[in-house]
């Protein structure tokens, strides 16, 4: 099994209250669990308008399906248009 944990820091350029945030938030986070095999949170920025930090959670057999995944994910961030993928990080779970 492996894992990784993703973070990814985001602008929402198009919003102008918490409300609509939490609406594009929302898509977003609905959009990648119904595409890839991933948990998504909100985990930072919750009280600004224009920006948002999402933790994403992935889990694969191999190492390569897990690189595959994090790309893919990547990809669609960068593609979604209404929201600008500021930054990701990467942290890899050690199996033991």
């Amino acid at each position: 099994m492996h894992a990784a944990a993703l973070r990814l820091e985001l602008r929402i350029p198009g919003v102008r209250s918490l409300k609509a945030k939490r609406s594009v938030v929302r898509a977003v986070s609905s959009m990648l669990t119904g595409t890839y095999p991933v948990a998504v949170s909100e985990v930072g920025h919750q009280d600004q308008w224009q920006r948002a930090t999402l933790g994403v959670a992935l889990v694969a057999p191999q190492a390569g399906h897990l690189e595959r995944l994090i790309h893919s994910v990547q990809r669609t961030m960068l593609d979604h248009a209404d929201v600008e993928l500021l930054k990701m990080g990467v942290a890899y779970l050690e199996e033991r």
